[in-house]
């Protein structure tokens, strides 16, 4: 059986629970799995793993810069590994923006990155205006506007389409 190294960047904390899942799924698969924050990651743990699964979160448009500064720094060992990589945004509750192929921010941030991994995911994350403080809440809720998204600052609402986890989480259980 092989050793997954599960790396996550998180901004509200449903990148991390989408990444216990997704290690739960593997574990189930008689694979062993370690999950760090991207924080926690280093050039010994991607080394001493079989595979290697990215997740992050996007807010604003953009995943956080030390997601970006941790692939770019470790990109060459990263591709000489199974990979994977899947991002977490609000964009992709909408149909036509929950693959690989259709959600603009996978396919923008691994272009400019110039890199491939073995496996993608898209996951819609969760929107709860009432854990943002007034500035963030108030960008989101006209974002969300704008987009024809829920915009009541009661909202508390998960978009994940937890059935999409399981199979990303399956297909990475093969990759090594």
């Amino acid at each position: 059986m092989s050793n997954t190294l599960l790396i996550y960047s998180t901004t509200d904390g449903h990148t991390k629970k989408i990444s216990q899942k997704i290690q739960t799924v593997i574990e189930e698969q008689g694979h062993t799995v370690t999950l760090l924050p991207v924080e926690d990651a280093t050039k010994d743990a991607i080394a001493n793993h079989d595979s290697i699964i990215i997740g992050a979160s996007i807010r604003y448009g953009k995943h956080q810069k030390i997601v970006t500064h941790f692939i770019e720094q470790h990109k060459a060992l990263l591709e000489s590994k199974p990979t994977a990589f899947y991002t977490v945004n609000l964009v992709a509750r909408k149909a036509e923006k929950c693959q690989p192929d259709t959600n603009p921010y996978i396919i923008k941030f691994l272009a400019q990155l110039d890199w491939q991994p073995s496996l993608q995911g898209v996951f819609a994350g969760k929107l709860n205006y009432q854990q943002y403080g007034p500035i963030d809440r108030n960008m989101i809720r006209f974002i969300m506007w704008m987009t024809k998204g829920p915009t009541d600052p009661t909202t508390n609402m998960e978009f994940t389409n937890w059935e999409s986890v399981d199979a990303f989480a399956l297909a990475a259980s093969k990759l090594s």
